[in-house]
């Protein structure tokens, strides 16, 4: 069965799980590879079962750990070629690590990946679909300014997806931030709203997925309260109810829930 995992979600670091109980992948490891392998063992993922890392970008808050952790387990990093360059440049990876250019769909261990690009101020951010070998479909779509037409068409009919859901806009525009920092969070190459996030939810469902883990939440311009309030109030414009029709989750800087299983 299919089990997927946000080990940690935010500006502090990023980490996502997906597996059976044979194998798995990471995308992104965004804090150091000891956080990250201990995070794995306590809901009872070894890391050497692990196939793959799959980077979405490379800001430190996705890449911190990514390095160390793959030479230590020997596990192959997959990533965008322009990814891959700022990492090198930067010392994020070397000659130890295993690392190759992403092609649209990767297939590893049984596990089909799909890459899609988001909107980002990186060198190149992408959004994966994980199809894995039971058929079922987690999808990852994170640091965007908005849902891009590849990821819509990507994205339809995933059976659950970890999704950005950043900032509150009244919270971030009256904020202690600065003026630069506001206009970037909120630019066409910043980070999904809630309500922005809310809104694709509802195409979501309608292509049939029914479980939504909002992600990547600000701790300065949001609170979980409110961005699980507007994704529950967007759906129930059609009429559907959590817990019934969908499950939804929210994202703490780091699990203590444990795994989710489809």
């Amino acid at each position: 069965m299919a089990k997927a995992c946000q080990l940690f979600s935010g500006s502090s670091g990023n980490s996502i799980y997906i597996g059976n109980n044979s194998t798995g992948i990471l995308v992104d490891i965004g804090v150091s590879a000891k956080r990250c392998e201990y995070a794995l063992n306590r809901i009872g993922v070894l890391p050497s079962s692990l196939t793959a890392i799959f980077v979405t970008h490379e800001h430190r808050d996705h890449i911190a750990g990514v390095r160390v952790f793959a030479s230590k387990f020997n596990i192959p990093v997959f990533a965008a070629a322009e990814t891959l360059e700022e990492m090198r440049r930067f010392d994020m990876i070397n000659n130890k690590v295993e690392a190759y250019e992403i092609d649209r769909t990767t297939d590893i261990s049984g596990i089909c990946v799909e890459s899609f690009k988001n909107s980002h101020d990186s060198a190149c951010c992408l959004g994966y679909k994980v199809t894995m070998p039971d058929g079922r479909r987690i999808s990852v779509c994170t640091d965007t300014g908005y849902i891009t037409d590849e990821a819509k068409s990507v994205l339809s009919g995933t059976d659950m997806i970890f999704l950005e859901s950043n900032h509150e806009i009244s919270m971030l525009e009256n904020g202690a931030y600065p003026y630069h920092l506001k206009r970037r969070i909120l630019s066409a190459k910043g980070h999904l709203s809630n309500f922005t996030a809310g809104e694709f939810a509802k195409e979501l469902l309608q292509s049939g997925t029914t479980r939504f883990v909002l992600s990547h939440l600000s701790r300065e311009n949001n609170m979980p309260e409110i961005a699980k309030q507007t994704t529950v109030s967007a759906l129930s414009e059609l009429g559907a109810n959590e817990n019934s029709d969908y499950r939804l989750y929210v994202s703490k800087p780091e699990n203590s829930e444990g795994l989710i299983v489809l």
